[in-house]
């Protein structure tokens, strides 16, 4: 009669199986994000931006594996965002919080005399090449220039085939293998 070896062994294998298919098309999911990313950084108009794209953690929503690529928060994103969708016409002002019934070239020769100290003035003020502007200045928008929907669209194939090359060698490598016993 034939003797099985190393049964509970296999079925505890089968068993992981799984949680490791899981712990695999989420690393496959961020191999295929960082094509992406990569060339999102070259496609951007801005040394700030570009040093702020990040990779999130991959994670399952309704059986669906997602990675999401982003900017850290802060300037660089608000930036990011500008250039990806354009801004539309509008006015910027001095936040009265700020001014405290100052006028705004007042305002902003108290934050140019701090900034040579080395220290904060008062906040936010609207200095252009150097010389105030008023309380209220007109923008007129910017057009779209948009990098990373654009590397999405570009790059969705390569990512494709990065992603299933990180599935393909990690199943290769978790392969189990016999050794002749029965």
């Amino acid at each position: 009669m034939p003797i099985l070896k190393g049964r509970e062994g296999m079925q505890r294998r089968r068993n992981e199986v799984p949680d490791k298919i899981r712990k695999i098309l989420r690393g496959a999911a961020r191999a295929g994000a960082t094509v992406i990313a990569d060339d999102a950084k070259q496609r951007v108009a801005s040394d700030a931006v570009r040093e702020g794209v990040i990779i999130g953690r991959s994670k399952e929503v309704d059986e669906r594996i997602t990675v999401k690529i982003a900017v850290k928060e802060g300037w660089a994103r608000s930036l990011g965002t500008w250039l990806e969708y354009g801004t539309s016409a509008h006015f910027i002002s001095v936040d009265p919080n700020f001014a405290e019934g100052r006028t705004a070239a007042r305002v902003n020769k108290l934050d140019t005399d701090a900034a040579k100290e080395g220290r904060s003035g008062p906040g936010a003020t609207l200095v252009i090449n150097g010389k105030p502007v008023g309380a209220t200045v007109f923008h007129p928008g910017t057009s779209a220039e948009p990098w990373l929907r654009t590397a999405r669209d570009v790059k969705a194939r390569d990512a494709i085939q990065t992603a299933q090359e990180y599935i393909t060698t990690r199943v290769k490598r978790s392969t189990p293998t016999t050794d002749g016993e029965v």
